[in-house]
């Protein structure tokens, strides 16, 4: 399954914010969040906070069939949960998810 890994800087102070978005996305907007992830084409998602002498950061990562396009529809969509995420996350990480965003330079894939 096709996968990508990043991170996102965390704005100083938003740690518990992020906490909050995900533990209402995975209660009370469950649904609503696993059918917004389908229609993207997400089969799997996961989010770590890590730590860095630089502050917070939130590392993600996302499998889908085309990881591509699945972040585009996140980005793009105009359902309400996607559009309640978007602002969630321009107020955690100060970015704007609608906004393109160079894909990451991959330095090596080695399988042992």
């Amino acid at each position: 399954m096709p996968a990508i890994a990043f991170t996102i800087p965390i704005l100083p102070g938003k740690e518990r914010l992020d906490h909050q978005v995900f533990d209402e996305m995975t209660g009370a907007r469950r649904d609503e969040y696993e059918a917004a992830r389908r229609r993207a084409g997400v089969t799997h998602e996961a989010v770590w906070h890590q730590e860095t002498p630089g502050g917070t950061v939130a590392v993600v990562y996302l499998e889908a069939d085309d990881v591509g396009a699945a972040m585009s529809a996140i980005a793009t969509s105009e359902e309400p949960f996607d559009r309640w995420f978007r602002d969630r996350m321009q107020d955690v990480h100060g970015i704007d998810l609608a906004e393109p965003a160079p894909p990451p330079h991959q330095v090596v894939d080695v399988r042992f």
